[in-house]
């Protein structure tokens, strides 16, 4: 598929939008949510080594994306922690969430289950999910009271892309997302997010252009 500089431009409407950059407080809990990309893991050990939060919890299944990886999203996350030396016993697993409404509410469970409901929160998502992940959280997190902040790994949009996670699989992502940010809050699984109109003509002209591999399901 062809990558000029009208879609580069396109795309990067997109990641703007996605990306919400909140400012963080310390927190009682680093709550990392599994994907493709392991780069989400090691944020969540830059942000436990600089002293956000002093506990981790990664959340996460295998999905489209990992289904080669043997292991849990979460078991391979935990696994970036532990090697990059954050103690066992700061590291909790929640290894079958398959979406991010079952991270909330399996990491919700587990976190009620040992007592460590936390008051403030730091959410670690990809920087073009950021947006999706911080308007679920906040439909679905059964503590009101709980503050909650959402951060990503710090990479600019032209350097994101890896061998693996190429550009044209963000801009198909990234697509599917917004769709998922005007559609589910419908549905009941998040809160209503205003889309600015040139974000969403840029998202129509991708869907034409044939960005549609991860529109949500009819």
């Amino acid at each position: 598929m062809l990558l000029d500089k009208r879609v580069l431009a396109l795309a990067k409407r997109l990641w703007d939008y996605h990306h919400l950059d909140h400012s963080l407080e310390k927190s009682g809990l680093i709550f990392v949510l599994g994907s493709h990309d392991e780069r989400v893991a090691e944020r969540a050990v830059e942000l436990y080594k600089e002293g956000w939060a002093p506990r981790l919890l990664f959340s996460g299944k295998r999905g489209a994306l990992t289904l080669d990886w043997g292991k849990t999203e979460a078991e391979r996350f935990a696994e970036v922690a532990l090697k990059a030396g954050v103690p066992e016993d700061r590291v909790m697993i929640e290894p079958q969430a398959v979406n991010t409404g079952e991270n909330i509410r399996f990491g919700y469970r587990l976190l009620a289950e040992r007592g460590l409901i936390p008051r403030k929160m730091i959410l670690v998502q990809k920087p073009y999910m950021e947006r999706r992940t911080w308007a679920t959280f906040i439909k679905q997190w059964p503590e009101t009271g709980t503050k909650v902040f959402v951060t990503s790994p710090r990479i600019s949009f032209e350097n994101y892309p890896t061998e693996d996670i190429t550009m044209e699989k963000v801009i198909h992502i990234m697509v599917g997302d917004l769709v998922r940010i005007r559609e589910y809050p419908a549905k009941g699984f998040q809160i209503e997010q205003k889309i600015p109109e040139d974000v969403w003509k840029a998202c129509m002209e991708l869907i034409e252009l044939g960005y549609t591999a991860y529109l949500p399901p009819d």
